[in-house]
C-alpha cells in the first residue's frame, strides 16, 4: 500500500519495480540490526521499506544518468517507459519515503535518513565527475563508495539501533559501513571482469 497513488501510472511503475526482485539486503540489514539489538515492536518493518524505496529512487535515477537499459536482467524505468518518468516516479519514491519517516516518530531516525540521503547524492555527484577518468585516486573511489552504496548501508543497520538499543549504533555503522563497501567492490570488479571479457 505504500506504493499507492492516485497516478495510474505510478502505480503501474511500483508495481513493475516490486516484480523487478533483487537481493533487498538493505532492508534484511534494518530488520536484523533492530532485532540484534534488542527491538521487540514493528517500527522496523516501515523503516526498512523506506530504506527500500530510497534505495529503489537512487537506482532508477542512476539508471537515467547513466543511460542504462537493463537491469537484472530487465528493462529500467527509463527503458521501458521514458526518462521523465523515470525521474518523476523516483521523486515520488522519495517522497513517499519521507511521509512515511514522519510516521515514525522518532526524530533520530528522521534526522539520520535526512543527512543520508545527502551524503547519497554527493556520493552520485563524486561519481560523476570521476566517470571514465582513469587517473582517480585510490582515496576518491573509496569516498565514492562509502557515499553512494555503503551509507545506505549504514543508514539501515543505525536505523535498527536506534530502535533497538543506540548505545551499539556506532558498532552498527562501523559494521555497515565496511559491509557495504565491500559489496560495491565486488560489484565493481564483476562489472570490470565482465566488460573486459
Amino acid at each position: 500500500y505504500h506504493l499507492d497513488s492516485r497516478v495510474p501510472l505510478v502505480m503501474q511503475v511500483g508495481h513493475y519495480l516490486v516484480e523487478g526482485g533483487g537481493k533487498r539486503l538493505r532492508p534484511l540489514l534494518c530488520l536484523l540490526a533492530a532485532r540484534a539489538t534488542g527491538y521487540d515492536g514493528d517500527k522496523h518493518i516501515p523503516l526498512a521499506a523506506i530504506i527500500e524505496m530510497l534505495h529503489t529512487a537512487t537506482l532508477i535515477h542512476d539508471d537515467v544518468v547513466d543511460e542504462s537499459d537493463l537491469r537484472r536482467g530487465r528493462a529500467t524505468v527509463n527503458s521501458a517507459w521514458n526518462n521523465a518518468t523515470a525521474v518523476l516516479v523516483g521523486d515520488f519514491l522519495i517522497s513517499r519515503a519521507f511521509q512515511l519517516i514522519l510516521d515514525l516518530e522518532t526524530p533520530a531516525i528522521s534526522r539520520l535518513i535526512a543527512d543520508s540521503t545527502l551524503v547519497i547524492a554527493e556520493g552520485e555527484v563524486m561519481q560523476l565527475i570521476n566517470k571514465r577518468d582513469p587517473e582517480t585516486p585510490e582515496q576518491r573511489y573509496m569516498d565514492v563508495i562509502r557515499g553512494k552504496t555503503a551509507q545506505l548501508f549504514v543508514t539501515a543497520a543505525e536505523g535498527g539501533a536506534i530502535l533497538g538499543n543506540p548505545e551499539h549504533r556506532q558498532a552498527m555503522h562501523d559494521f555497515a559501513m565496511h559491509f557495504g563497501a565491500a559489496f560495491q567492490i565486488i560489484d565493481d570488479v564483476l562489472d570490470y571482469e565482465s566488460s573486459a571479457a
